[in-house]
């Protein structure tokens, strides 16, 4: 018999348009979306989050749970609603948004795609058990991706136009994939 997952405390904090986002059946889920925010702090990102992005529907991009620097997770759009985190992948996949500054504020800027910043020991710990419970929660879920695994798409840099740069990144180069898989029953997808 499987180990229960590990109890997560996650705080539940809905974005407004939640409701308005399309609804599916958790069972369709089998892919997890590793995302970093790019941004400062979960604060910025959840202003990100809020803004409506689609006006026919009234939502935005998001990821389903978004976890701090200190470890907090925090559910920002349920599991059986389809957030809009990775173009082509968003009705069979879960988006988890790691907070990290990334390329912020110049991520398209040719000589700003450095990802220097680390993760933090209390966000792989969280991520780690979040992946657990999802696993215990989605039976369906077998494939974990990158962002970057997903949106591989090159558009021209913001300093100067004859130049590309990879329109996603994360979650980046200092991610741990090799900490990460060996703690899940997850297979990295990279079509």
């Amino acid at each position: 018999m499987p180990s229960a997952p590990p109890r997560l405390p996650i705080r539940v904090d809905p974005l407004p348009y939640e409701d308005r986002l399309l609804p599916r059946d958790p069972l369709q889920v089998e892919l997890v979306v590793i995302h970093c925010t790019e941004l400062p702090d979960l604060a910025t990102a959840r202003e990100y989050g809020e803004r409506v992005l689609y006006p026919d529907s009234g939502t935005g991009n998001s990821g389903h749970f978004y976890i701090d620097r200190d470890g907090g997770v925090h559910r920002w759009v349920a599991v059986d609603r389809v957030a809009h985190h990775v173009g082509g992948f968003n009705p069979q996949s879960v988006g988890i948004e790691l907070v990290n500054t990334g390329r912020y504020p110049d991520w398209l800027d040719s000589r700003r795609q450095a990802m220097d910043e680390d993760y933090s020991d209390a966000q792989l710990a969280s991520l780690v058990a979040l992946l657990q419970v999802l696993q215990a929660d989605l039976p369906g879920l077998r494939h974990i991706a990158g962002h970057e695994d997903l949106d591989t798409a090159m558009v021209e840099a913001s300093d100067d136009p004859a130049r590309q740069v990879h329109r996603k990144r994360d979650p980046g180069p200092r991610f741990p994939w090799a900490r990460v898989l060996d703690a899940v029953a997850l297979q990295r997808l990279r079509p």
